[in-house]
């Protein structure tokens, strides 16, 4: 099977510095994968490559069976639904939530004189109910709080029917209420089998929707371990990916970390 992501020795160097250093990552059809990493860890240097918006500096790179490098990017893009605040701010404040979903149909940000028929209107209407937000159909966009337009984005993000979806760290800035309404519109995506390829990151192990398959975890550009959560997200590797001693506990498929205590460090 031919992998959405397949990243095989890539290193990014910009300015003299090493911001990727020699990545290996397959992400097949059907997974979901978190990306786990302190600040500076190359994330977002890595979804770049991941979401055909840079080239490695070293290595090969296929996005959506596409080697970056040998392909027009610009179409291959229109293949990968992205979430950034770009676009948030081109939606003007008084589309509805309904028509800023819908427009991304047409590849706008504003609804004007395009027509849309009844397949789009119906898929519009499926996604918000699918993401939890359908109350918010006829709100303004403007009027939305920072977590509601995430998800709105998110939705957005679907209408165009991508074969993956890049969310780079969805719940920044989100209050605590924000960031569970946006972990379960997440989770309800990550459960369906017709959802494309989700690639997540985040600095943190509480924002992680059940329902995520993968984890890759980074530092300083380089992997510290990637693979199924159950067995790779565990307290050692995030203890090496973020340089301080953690303990991980999991409930109900919600995973939180915290720093272990002086007294139980100095007793083992």
């Amino acid at each position: 099977m031919t992998g959405a992501i397949e990243l095989a020795q890539v290193s990014v160097v910009r300015s003299g510095a090493r911001l990727l250093d020699g990545i290996d990552w397959t992400v097949r059809e059907g997974e979901r994968w978190i990306v786990l990493g302190p600040n500076g860890a190359g994330k977002t240097t890595l979804m770049q490559i991941a979401g055909a918006a840079g080239h490695p500096t070293s290595g090969t790179a296929s996005i959506l069976g596409q080697q970056l490098g040998t392909v027009d990017v610009f179409e291959l893009r229109t293949r990968i639904g992205h979430t950034s605040l770009t676009v948030a701010d081109q939606i003007p404040p008084a589309e509805s939530v309904r028509d800023a979903v819908l427009s991304a149909a047409h590849g706008v940000t504003g609804r004007w004189r395009e027509e849309y028929d009844g397949i789009d209107t119906a898929q519009a209407d499926q996604i918000i109910g699918e993401l939890g937000i359908a109350h918010l159909a006829q709100r303004t966009f403007g009027t939305l709080s920072e977590g509601e337009r995430k998800r709105v984005l998110i939705a957005r993000a679907l209408m165009t029917d991508p074969e993956m979806i890049v969310l780079d760290e969805p719940a920044a800035g989100l209050d605590l209420g924000a960031r569970e309404d946006l972990v379960s519109s997440l989770q309800n995506l990550a459960s369906d089998e017709s959802a494309p390829v989700l690639v997540l990151v985040t600095h943190h192990v509480e924002e992680i929707p059940p329902g995520f398959t993968h984890v890759l975890l980074l530092r300083e550009g380089r992997v510290v371990a990637q693979g199924p959560i159950p067995t790779t997200l565990t307290a050692a590797n995030l203890t090496a990916t973020f340089g301080t001693e953690l303990e991980l506990s999991v409930s109900e498929g919600r995973y939180s970390a915290r720093r272990v205590r002086y007294g139980r460090r100095a007793a083992r």
